[in-house]
């Protein structure tokens, strides 16, 4: 065997190495939605699915109301994914393309908005809601992060790389800006958008701190809130706990799957230099 031939089968092995430790949890955590609470830690570890899926179902649902649960997530994520690029994706447009005085300084700020900690803002927000009597309501979770600094940042960088002889050439055709915004260069920053898609849905569908705040109602927690209440003073279901963490997984995994072959292409997109 050839140095090269080594290296490329030590190298191979790595990596499957590196799947099976990053796969391990999640199939640990499947198989303990299969099986009874008092199975999931028991030792050595059960690494066999068991039979105990349906029962363990039939008790999520009585809990935490899974159905209803899941739906409130996905409502939630799904309008917040459609508005929030919009919005993020405008104002990429115009930090990337018109020039004005004060450009860079606003671009600036809404840099420095990433490095405030969201606990911070927390207490504002609350207080803000609260007068506005918004509180427990799907708009209180949805408005807050709407404009989200980093999908600006990754889409105004995008951007950049469209040439300005096209928009140009649009507008001496007669080409209104919301026609060459919608039709010319949103169609070309389709794997940005996918990208960044990714990131708004991953972003809201894990959210937590916020809704455990300004939900007060059980029928308005969404699927990380209310997957926090099976973990009780005295005891805990890990099957249902297991299950729940199961079904909260897939809905990103399947986002990422469909999406993929645009994330990469779109991450690198957001390297374009100044």
């Amino acid at each position: 065997m050839t140095n090269k031939t080594v290296q490329k089968t030590f190298m191979h092995i790595f990596l499957l190495l590196g799947v099976v430790i990053s796969l391990a949890p999640f199939y640990w955590m499947i198989v303990g939605a299969t099986n009874p609470s008092s199975d999931v830690l028991s030792f050595p570890p059960k690494l066999i699915p068991g039979d105990y899926l349906l029962e363990n179902l039939r008790n999520l649902s009585h809990s935490i109301d899974i159905q209803k649960t899941v739906f409130n997530s996905a409502a939630i994520s799904i309008i917040y994914v459609v508005f929030s690029l919009l919005i993020c994706s405008a104002a990429g447009f115009a930090f990337a393309k018109y020039k004005f005085k004060g450009n860079n300084l606003i671009f600036s700020l809404f840099l420095l908005a990433m490095m405030v900690p969201y606990q911070a803002t927390i207490i504002p927000l609350f207080q803000l809601f609260g007068s506005l009597d918004w509180i427990n309501t799907f708009r209180a979770v949805l408005l807050p992060q709407l404009c989200y600094p980093f999908a600006i940042f990754l889409i105004r960088q995008n951007m950049k790389a469209i040439p300005d002889s096209l928009l140009e050439a649009a507008r001496m055709d007669g080409a209104g800006e919301l026609f060459i915004f919608f039709r010319i260069v949103l169609p070309t920053m389709k794997p940005t958008m996918a990208a960044v898609g990714i990131f708004l849905f991953t972003h809201q569908w894990n959210n937590f701190m916020w809704p455990l705040i300004v939900m007060t109602t059980q029928d308005h927690y969404t699927l990380p809130v209310a997957l926090s209440t099976l973990a009780g003073l005295n005891s805990i279901d890990y099957g249902q706990l297991m299950l729940g963490t199961t079904i909260s997984v897939i809905p990103i995994m399947a986002v990422f799957l469909i999406l993929q072959k645009h994330f990469v292409s779109g991450i690198l997109g957001g390297s374009v230099k100044e």
